[in-house]
């Protein structure tokens, strides 16, 4: 009888686990914001932008749905490419409203475990860059 080859795990793409990152904002129900965050987040990530700073699940959550009561229906999508080096990617995004309109954009910084699977850590900055 042959013997099978051990299952391989497969790497999320980074692409899909930024994209999974953004579904943390977009989810309705907060059960799957915190199941979105599980996934894709360490337990002690965190999370800063130019208005916050929280660390772990409840406190990011919690801002997300202080975000998400004054933004019914708005939705955080990823509007770039994701690029990465030594752990530690970049990508753009937009908040579109309900409407459709884009109400702001930025790029968000994430910092990843060592085998690129999970964020321990996003810094995000509202906006274009400055000029120079």
């Amino acid at each position: 009888m042959a013997k099978t080859a051990p299952e391989e795990t497969m790497a999320t793409p980074l692409p899909v686990l930024i994209d999974r990152y953004c579904d943390i904002w977009n989810d309705p129900i907060p059960s799957a914001r915190r199941a979105h965050f599980d996934a894709v987040m360490t337990p002690a990530a965190t999370y800063t932008d130019p208005r916050a700073h929280t660390a772990g699940p409840d406190a990011l959550l919690a801002h997300i749905d202080n975000i998400r009561a004054k933004r019914p229906g708005a939705r955080v999508l990823r509007n770039s490419g994701v690029d990465m080096h030594n752990n530690i990617a970049r990508f753009g995004w937009h908040v579109e409203q309900e409407d459709g309109s884009v109400l702001m954009e930025g790029i968000d910084i994430a910092f990843l475990t060592d085998d690129a699977q999970k964020i321990a850590a996003i810094v995000g900055f509202f906006g274009p860059l400055p000029p120079a």
